[in-house]
């Protein structure tokens, strides 16, 4: 269920929202059983009939919007951009149970932003420390998968990666690779950040993986967001 305010998850009461001309909302693991696909299937989901309330005063509309199961993706902008954004295409790859099950896999929104091709990828990919290339494999699947529907006159993006600007993001399940727990805890409780990020498996991938090569991060000034004791922002400490 979604929190009662996302303001400060958005950002809204810090003042740069005037500076913001679109946002990109990625979610994963969103209650997708039957009977609750089936309502969402005639009303809007929770998640999205929230983000859409909280930001409506601040003059953003909702452009366009994809689910596969649990997974969602929103972006919004301004209302006065809108004449100015087009060519808006959606698409889904399934990468659970051999391509069969939507639990896993990517959802993107593309289209052109005052000319210029933007794409947002949100994926939720395997989970599990063992399965490092998996998800490699998986994010591969979805940028060969994912092509634009029909070629966009003029422009020349039809696969992910053709785009000018990509955002990936989501539940990508990227994990700390052979430290011991005790120490990654003891980094965290001490802000020794940068101990962990060399045996990061997604900074790993990114200087050993061609195809991630185009890629930026931005700094990870945060500790480890998996996992958390239950209902809290304690780091596990079963």
């Amino acid at each position: 269920m979604p929190p009662s305010d996302v303001t400060s998850l958005l950002h809204l009461n810090t003042g740069d929202t005037n500076e913001t001309d679109m946002i990109a909302i990625g979610l994963q693991e969103v209650n997708s059983m039957i009977n609750k696909r089936l309502k969402d299937a005639l009303f809007t989901d929770q998640w999205s009939e929230l983000f859409m309330d909280v930001l409506s005063p601040f003059h953003f509309v909702l452009v366009s919007t994809v689910r596969m199961q649990g997974v969602i993706l929103l972006v919004f902008a301004k209302y006065y951009h809108l004449p100015f954004l087009q060519d808006i295409q959606t698409d889904c790859t399934r990468t659970g149970l051999g391509g069969y099950w939507g639990n896993k896999g990517g959802v993107s929104v593309r289209l052109s932003v005052f000319g210029h091709m933007l794409c947002f990828l949100n994926c939720h990919l395997p989970a599990h420390l063992e399965k490092a290339e998996q998800r490699k494999d998986d994010f591969t699947t979805i940028l060969h998968m994912q092509q634009c529907q029909q070629q966009l006159e003029g422009q020349a993006a039809s696969g992910i990666l053709d785009h000018d600007i990509v955002f990936w993001f989501g539940d990508l399940n990227f994990r700390i690779e052979s430290l011991d727990i005790r120490f990654v805890k003891y980094a965290i409780a001490n802000s020794l950040l940068s101990q962990l990020w060399e045996k990061d498996q997604l900074n790993i991938a990114k200087s050993t993986w061609p195809i991630l090569s185009g890629f930026q991060e931005g700094p990870l000034n945060f500790p480890p967001t998996f996992k958390f004791d239950v209902g809290t922002n304690q780091y596990d400490t079963r």
